[in-house]
């Protein structure tokens, strides 16, 4: 169904799948992640705007697909194939965040290919767009499966030597609250990184136990106390896909996330519009990796393809 049309007249749509007890709704827009229900709970799960206009302005993170390059490069320059590309410094003049404002996020994405359960939407990122190289084509497939998961398939091919890390930044909160306080959170990570005052990755790969990063048992997490805009390292590294996080609500709700991925970002949201109403869980590889030589590399060689799967399963 039509959702809003952009600023330069491009119609956005939105996508209602789903099956079991899990009812999704996703936008072209970004592939906005915008509602997600679940049988018998009367909120949305997830955080989203009826206003196509709020997703171009301070909810432009919300629930889209961040890439080619998810979550902070320091320098704002990436070396690739012997060749330095400088990016576009949209974080206080200096820091690369998020991929820029040509970011995937920011795109109208095609429909590929739709059903009663899933939908692929696509996208081209010509050579140079987000100041990187190679022609690359974008894909990203949301499915429902019963009794109430969703999964996200996202690949990305190339022609040239290039770089990917794309994460699904979708912001979540089990109770429908104005605040994630209260919340159970648990991450199977032994290790985050440490950030400096640009929330940039400092390089050290730090052990969570003694510290409040420690978040193996699931400790009760609030917002005056807890304050997250760290990437996790999750055990085993990049690899098969396996439960990672459990973020459980006081009412009972519980989110369980699945990915292949190496890292997983938790945001506090202590930046955004509605202050902590909700904490974003995004699987990714690590930050600024290609500026630390003992982060796992994010480079894509040219014909070989990228890919990331990662699931959300809910239960009441």
């Amino acid at each position: 169904m039509h959702f809003g049309t952009t600023a330069s007249g491009v119609d956005v749509e939105k996508i209602t799948i789903g099956a079991g007890d899990l009812t999704v709704s996703v936008l072209t827009w970004g592939a906005v992640l915008h509602d997600v229900r679940l049988k018998g709970v009367p909120y949305n799960l997830t955080r989203g705007s009826d206003d196509l206009a709020d997703y171009a302005g301070d909810w432009c993170y919300h629930g889209g697909i961040i890439g080619p390059i998810a979550n902070r490069i320091g320098n704002a320059r990436i070396k690739v194939g012997g060749m330095m590309h400088e990016l576009e410094r949209n974080q206080d003049g200096r820091i690369h965040l998020h991929s820029g404002k040509d970011a995937t996020h920011a795109q109208v994405w095609r429909i590929a290919a739709q059903s009663a359960t899933s939908v692929t939407l696509a996208l081209t990122l010509p050579d140079g767009m987000c100041g990187l190289p190679g022609h690359r084509e974008i894909t990203a497939t949301y499915r429902v499966s019963a009794t109430a998961t969703l999964t996200l398939e996202i690949a990305g091919t190339t022609d040239a030597d290039t770089v990917m890390n794309f994460a699904q930044h979708g912001y979540w909160n089990m109770d429908g609250t104005a605040d994630w306080t209260g919340h159970r959170l648990q991450i199977a990570a032994e290790h985050y990184l440490p950030i400096d005052t640009d929330a940039v990755p400092t390089g050290e790969i730090a052990d969570v136990a003694g510290s409040l990063m420690d978040l193996r048992d699931g400790p009760a997490i609030d917002s005056k106390t807890h304050v997250f805009d760290h990437n996790f390292c999750l055990n085993g590294g990049a690899g098969p896909v396996r439960d990672v996080v459990w973020l459980t609500g006081t009412s009972g709700v519980q989110m369980v996330m699945a990915t292949d991925q190496a890292g997983m970002q938790v945001f506090d949201g202590h930046t955004v519009p509605a202050n902590h109403d909700a904490l974003a869980l995004e699987a990714q590889g690590w930050p600024d990796a290609p500026n630390h030589r003992g982060f796992p590399s994010i480079k894509v060689r040219a014909n070989d393809t990228y890919a990331q799967t990662t699931s959300w399963s809910f239960t009441a």
